[in-house]
Order: structure tokens, then sequence, then C-alpha cells
């Protein structure tokens, strides 16, 4: 997730706010949310791990999945015809 989220930065097709897009605002999140998850677990605090964890798998992976249906991307045009 970290390579993705970093990776994005370099990804330009959107461009909202500058050379940026709301989609960046997940990518931040995860940069930040997974080195937490990981200080959770390493302390052994189950439930933060699994409230982070959760809340990367809720943002980040289905949030950044429903980007890619939005009207003018790639995946809208394949889902929507």
């Amino acid at each position: 997730m970290l390579g993705v989220a970093l990776s994005s930065f370099w990804i330009h097709t959107i461009r909202q706010f500058g050379d940026f897009s709301l989609i960046h605002l997940l990518s931040i999140f995860t940069l930040i949310m997974v080195p937490a998850e990981v200080w959770a677990a390493h302390t052994h605090n189950a439930a933060r791990h699994r409230a982070i964890m959760l809340s990367l798998v809720v943002f980040a992976l289905i949030g950044a999945g429903l980007f890619t249906l939005a009207p003018g991307r790639i995946m809208h045009q394949v889902a929507f015809g």
C-alpha cells in the first residue's frame, strides 16, 4: 500500500488542485495510517490495529476504487459504456 500511495504522486491525469486531485488525499491518508497501524501491531494494541486497518480498507481501497469510476476515467467507460 505504501508503494502505491507513493507512486500516485507521479500520476497527474486529473488536475483539480494544481497537479493534484482528491485521490491524492487518500494517498496522504495511507502514508500516515500504515506506519500507525504497524506501530499499533508492534505495541500489541489489537483494537487500534484493527480499527486502522478497517479504515485503510474502507477509505484507501474502496474509496480509490470508486474514484476510478468517475466520469472521464477509463473504468467509467468500461463499466458504463
